[in-house]
């Protein structure tokens, strides 16, 4: 079985390299003699993940200014309200394996939280016209996600495969009938463990991380973010071990939190781990925490699957929904909107510090069910073929 993961762009995000890694282990090891391939829009960045069987250049094509392809799809633009030959050419990088591959995987988990994607609707299309496979492979989507065309592409998988119950119920709702419950591939990475870093307490260090991309949903959350950590600081003993988790330019976790680490270095207690770990290396770092608050799913996909207990700054449903089901409800998951409230992530870290326990025990119970329900994935995507 040959199968091309598509709709990924690059492992400095080390969410998507977590996502790719493990999906491929995962993979692998349940479907014997299974071929897993990758179209990246960074194939460069990739090559860190050996057990991958080839890695394609993914990326989009320009189309030429006045060249052939650029005035017929013109043409067809204008005249017709017709996108489907400029998309097919500006992904010909992708397109042009699909006669290869037996199933084509969608990989981008929340690709479809945002907005519409009419490039990725023409691959979908492309993959089903020539009769393969196509499946979306661990997703998260919410309700406000939702429009008349986004629903017509997915009905055109044939296996959804949603990482958490909201996306599910939601789907299921919305009158899809493809759609099957998994858990996110990540929960069952490997990990890394490095030296520990100079500061570093053990036993007795939260990590953080924090994005550009909550920050830009929310200007004031920064200002909450630093009252978060000076109440750490006062109120524990602990270390603040600044985690970063994204690395791509413009959207890159380590510059926000450099200006942080810059602020509060002189503690003695703030230090910043830093920007050029690997996903296993970084989930080996956030293994052997106390504590976690992160604004990255896959950072605290790294934290949870360790028995970690943790604060999520969330800002989509995935949050919430992988809360759900390893707490039953949304625990210690706060929306866009109040993480601009220093008082409520002082005060919601200060209940995950007197749950600690609790926490830990619950963890130990569910984790292990969680990482069954990610191996549930490669189940349905083997009875496909």
């Amino acid at each position: 079985m040959k199968i091309m993961m598509f709709a990924h762009n690059g492992s400095l995000n080390r969410g998507c390299e977590a996502i790719v890694r493990s999906s491929t282990n995962i993979i692998k090891e349940k479907i014997h003699g299974s071929q897993v391939y990758l179209a990246s829009g960074k194939p460069e960045t990739d090559r860190l993940i050996s057990k991958l069987d080839g890695i394609y250049d993914g990326s989009s094509r320009r189309l030429k200014r006045y060249s052939y392809e650029w005035l017929y799809s013109s043409v067809q633009v204008k005249l017709f309200q017709d996108e489907s030959y400029a998309l097919g050419k500006i992904h010909q990088n992708i397109v042009k394996h699909i006669p290869n591959m037996d199933i084509c995987l969608s990989i981008g988990g929340d690709n479809y939280c945002y907005g519409e994607q009419p490039g990725w609707y023409e691959i979908n299309k492309r993959v089903k016209a020539q009769g393969k496979k196509l499946v979306l492979w661990g997703c998260s989507i919410g309700q406000e996600d939702m429009s008349e065309r986004k629903l017509a592409d997915l009905k055109l998988f044939d296996l959804i495969l949603a990482r958490e119950t909201l996306t599910y119920q939601m789907l299921k709702d919305k009158g899809l009938d493809n759609v099957k419950l998994c858990a996110d591939p990540a929960f069952t990475m490997e990990k890394e463990e490095l030296d520990l870093p100079d500061g570093w307490q053990a036993g007795n260090t939260v990590g953080l991380n924090f994005s550009p991309l909550v920050l830009e949903r929310n200007a004031k959350s920064q200002v909450a973010v630093k009252e978060l950590i000076v109440h750490i600081l006062d109120k524990t003993d602990m270390t603040i071990a600044l985690t970063p988790h994204v690395i791509q330019t413009g959207n890159d976790d380590y510059e926000v939190l450099q200006k942080y680490y810059e602020e509060f270095q002189h503690t003695g207690r703030v230090i910043l781990l830093p920007n050029d770990l690997n996903a296993i290396q970084y989930k080996g770092y956030i293994a052997r925490m106390r504590f976690f608050i992160g604004a990255r799913t896959h950072a605290t996909i790294a934290a949870y699957s360790n028995y970690v207990p943790t604060m999520v700054l969330g800002y989509s449903v995935k949050s919430k929904g992988i809360a759900k089901d390893i707490f039953g409800e949304e625990k210690l998951v706060l929306g866009i909107e109040e993480i601009s409230d220093g008082l409520k992530l002082k005060s919601k870290f200060d209940e995950m510090l007197q749950e600690e326990d609790e926490i830990k025990a619950t963890l130990r119970q569910t984790i292990p069910r969680i990482k069954e329900m990610s191996y549930k994935a490669v189940e349905y995507l083997n009875q496909l073929v």
